[in-house]
């Protein structure tokens, strides 16, 4: 297909989209005026501006801090995390929307880091918030971040369901014997960026990092995305990297504590990092200091398999993962893989 071709279906299709956008609204008028209300009554003002169709979601209102502010007063983290129970106990998990707390007349949502792509209009991303939302083992206190600027007001709406999922790799390995250290994983350095983007999610390398103090092993990964991937927080465009920690009491033989953020650098960070490793941090005088926001935290014990599955999932689509805690590339990818070494092949012999 010629590019002109291409940039003439996708104007058409962005076209018709904005289209269905507006008749949405149009028809919504009722909701968003009783919305309106409800909004000011609470302090928040909102104009007609302030609303959005967006497929993947619904209907939405949107202005700065309006999810805390409709949530009412709640007590955060020092980290800025807020107590998952105590929210559902005033607007329970939705059991038709995963991420999603649902009142009578809007839906609270968790925070758009965890949708395909760090991209606010997309759907979640399998399946880390489906896991996080079921997830209640005795002893355990969730902590999350909510998507802070929009509610979603057509509480009584159709969700947008995606047919694809992402597999935890098996792991059996007793977090005890795990040596301290360092490891880095790349993609395939015979890939070409379409195929990494595709195939690997983008991700230009995972870092792990293992220490251990005072009966405590500690675990730290960073995923950080090819240079293409880029998204915008308060006007400037910024390279995300998620990041996750936890902390394992080796006397119980189980996990303590866990938790994940986003991790946003600038290009000069950036370019810094990837090539590097946990320990440059410990070497360079410069010392690289993302900004980073929390997006969710675990207290309690927690047991390896749920540790595990919910670091495959935080990390979605990500092959290195999967290769991380198994020794290998999940099946599809190493097929994959096989048959565009092929294709390299034959292309090479023909020339």
């Amino acid at each position: 297909m010629a590019d002109q071709e291409y940039e003439e279906i996708m104007a058409r299709y962005l076209a018709d989209i904005e289209k269905h956008s507006r008749k949405r609204l149009a028809d919504a008028t009722d909701l968003t005026a009783k919305f309106i209300d409800l909004a000011a009554s609470k302090g928040v003002i909102l104009g007609a501006e302030a609303f959005e169709y967006i497929q993947t979601i619904g209907i939405v209102a949107k202005a700065p801090g309006i999810a805390r502010t409709l949530l009412g007063p709640i007590k955060a983290e020092r980290d800025g995390l807020l107590p998952f129970n105590e929210i559902a106990c005033r607007f329970p998990p939705s059991p038709h929307y995963e991420g999603c707390f649902a009142g009578p007349d809007f839906i609270l949502m968790a925070h758009p880091c965890y949708r395909r792509g760090m991209h606010p209009i997309n759907n979640w991303a399998p399946r880390f918030i489906d896991l996080f939302w079921r997830f209640d083992s005795s002893g355990i206190e969730k902590y999350i971040a909510l998507d802070e600027d929009r509610v979603r007001i057509d509480v009584g709406g159709l969700g947008y369901f995606e047919a694809d999922t992402w597999y935890g790799a098996p792991f059996d390995e007793d977090i005890r014997n795990i040596k301290t250290g360092i490891a880095k994983l790349r993609p395939p350095p015979d890939l070409e960026p379409r195929h990494i983007s595709f195939f690997f999610a983008s991700a230009y390398c995972l870092d792990i990092k293992w220490s251990e103090l005072n009966g405590i092993k500690s675990f730290q990964a960073l995923e950080m995305k090819t240079e293409d991937i880029r998204i915008e927080v308060g006007g400037q465009h910024y390279f995300p990297a998620r990041y996750l920690h936890a902390e394992f009491d080796l006397a119980a033989n189980c996990f303590r504590h866990f938790d994940g953020a986003i991790q946003l650098f600038t290009e000069d960070e950036y370019f810094q990092r990837r090539d590097s490793d946990f320990n440059m941090t410990m070497k360079n005088p410069a010392h690289i200091k993302a900004r980073s926001s929390k997006l969710f935290k675990i207290n309690g014990p927690l047991k390896t398999k749920d540790w595990v599955d919910f670091c495959c999932h935080f990390y979605n689509a990500n092959p290195l993962t999967f290769e991380y805690f198994s020794g290998e590339y999940p099946g599809y990818v190493n097929e994959t893989l096989e048959k565009v070494r092929d294709q390299a092949s034959k292309l090479a012999g023909e020339s």
